[in-house]
């Protein structure tokens, strides 16, 4: 009997468990050093989490740097005053929410297909995904959408097969409504919702769905309204900079959503994001073998229109609005990044479909082996991709402002009583709080993002103007 329950739980909770141990592996390997430096984008989250630290002031919201949904920030303080304020400590929450999106697609996909096979290899096609493995390292806030609504789909769906359905119904909603405060994509994904609930009316009772939207409609609220209440008092702040990157402020919006439409489908198989900080420049977001599985599952998605695989188009459709409406960078990879859950589950669809056709073709050992060497293929391009490929190409550390850190570490060798005057020549862009945001790096590398913090440390940061009458020998000039 014990034997029997080894095996069971062997059967179906060892594959799992070695998936999660490579997906913390590739998202947590050599994690204090890549990426390198610090991108301002992540320095000025960094400068605000220490800031809500250090003045017990956590906010739904902060507007510096074209606004913010303030959860992952407050996340982060948490991480900078338990580790220190380090590049990493900024980090890890994304590592730690990347890690436990593999196991939210395991869990949503199982409870969604009924298939352990089919809910196992879309996790592991996640897990060695170079896309989501690199925002899950970097310190931006969007690694939190696709964690937020996969969960959440989950205990939607496990509520109308549970008998304690308006608890699951809760944890629905309330991790649905937190999913609000991670990134201004996320918006779009009521569409969704109200697709799925009306594609599962017929799954249960009348009484019984009324309840389940009830209860994951009350906790949604109840989770999103810190953020709503924000907006509401100020409501400039609901769309940031949306509005002047839409195609809609084009002279040609009609013919740019096309473009975007083809340039958006294209970034899985043909030429994926430009940006050295989001990809390696041009590469395909999918790995070859996995693209040519994602074709054929949207190909079997759409021949086989079951409501499955119309929840996972749906979502498809939905999470890609925000993309191609967006005139900013196209095509790209983090604005895409709530696509990801089902485009591996699409993939992992496209895997059992090809290996329905190859069963009755070859001998199982032949089979066994040629699955184990695709696999180890995968697990060995994440690897290669992410921390060769990328990590040791020198236009990443551009892409982090390396060099900044550099800076930084100068700076903080230096006495603290003696004067440091660092001249910002670059002041033609965004200024927060007086100071550029290309600024924000090494504010938060030497800890000086307050005036307060800038005169214990004898710091102070001129224009070339006020820059004249210092000795040239106690400067340092700032790019």
């Amino acid at each position: 009997m014990v034997i029997g329950n080894w095996k069971l739980v062997i059967r179906n909770f060892l594959p799992l468990a070695i998936i999660l141990i490579i997906a913390s592996f590739l998202r947590l390997y050599n994690f204090t050093e890549l990426p390198p430096g610090l991108y301002p984008d992540e320095a000025m989250n960094g400068n605000n989490a220490v800031e809500a630290w250090e003045n017990r002031d956590w906010k739904a919201f902060y507007p510096e740097n074209f606004g913010r949904e303030g959860l992952f920030i407050n996340i982060q303080s948490l991480s900078v005053a338990a580790f220190g304020k380090e590049p990493w400590a900024l980090r890890l929450p994304n590592a730690i929410f990347g890690i436990l999106t593999v196991l939210g697609l395991y869990f949503f996909t199982a409870e969604l297909f009924k298939n352990k096979n089919l809910a196992l290899l879309a996790s592991f096609l996640l897990a060695t995904s170079f896309w989501h493995i690199n925002f899950s390292r970097i310190g931006f806030r969007a690694i939190m959408a696709p964690f937020f609504l996969t969960w959440a789909l989950y205990f939607l769906l496990k509520s109308l097969n549970a008998n304690r359905y308006t608890l699951y119904a809760a944890a629905g909603g309330l991790l649905y409504g937190l999913g609000f405060h991670s990134y201004i994509a996320y918006r779009a994904t009521p569409l969704l919702l109200a697709y799925l609930f009306w594609l599962l009316a017929s799954k249960c009772e009348k009484n019984q769905l009324q309840k389940i939207i009830a209860t994951f409609s009350i906790f949604t609220v109840l989770a999103a309204l810190p953020l709503g209440i924000y907006f509401l008092k100020n409501p400039a702040d609901f769309l940031g900079r949306t509005a002047g990157i839409s195609i809609f402020s084009s002279e040609t919006p009609l013919q740019n959503l096309g473009l975007n439409i083809l340039k958006t489908a294209g970034m899985f198989n043909i030429a994926g994001d430009f940006n050295w900080r989001h990809n390696v420049a041009g590469r395909p977001l999918l790995f070859w073998p996995v693209g040519i599985l994602f074709l054929i599952g949207i190909f079997k998605a759409i021949r086989n229109r079951s409501e499955k695989n119309l929840i996972l188009v749906s979502w498809l459709a939905v999470t890609a609005l925000p993309v191609i409406i967006s005139n900013e960078g196209l095509p790209h990879a983090l604005r895409s990044i709530l696509m990801a859950p089902p485009v591996f589950i699409l993939s992992a669809s496209g895997g059992l479909k090809i290996h329905e056709f190859l069963k009755p073709k070859l001998k199982p050992l032949l089979l066994l082996t040629s699955y184990l060497l695709l696999l180890s293929l995968l697990i060995f391009e994440a690897y290669y991709t992410y921390f060769i490929s990328w990590g040791e190409n020198p236009k990443v550390k551009d892409a982090f402002a390396y060099n900044d850190s550099v800076i930084a570490r100068v700076l903080n060798s230096l006495p603290k009583e003696t004067p440091k005057y660092i001249i910002v020549s670059n002041t033609n862009e965004t200024i927060e709080r007086d100071n550029p945001i290309s600024l924000q790096s090494i504010l938060f590398l030497t800890d000086t993002f307050t005036s307060e913090k800038r005169k214990v440390k004898s710091f102070y940061y001129l224009s070339p103007e006020k820059a004249k009458s210092i000795p040239n020998d106690n400067l340092i000039y700032l790019p």
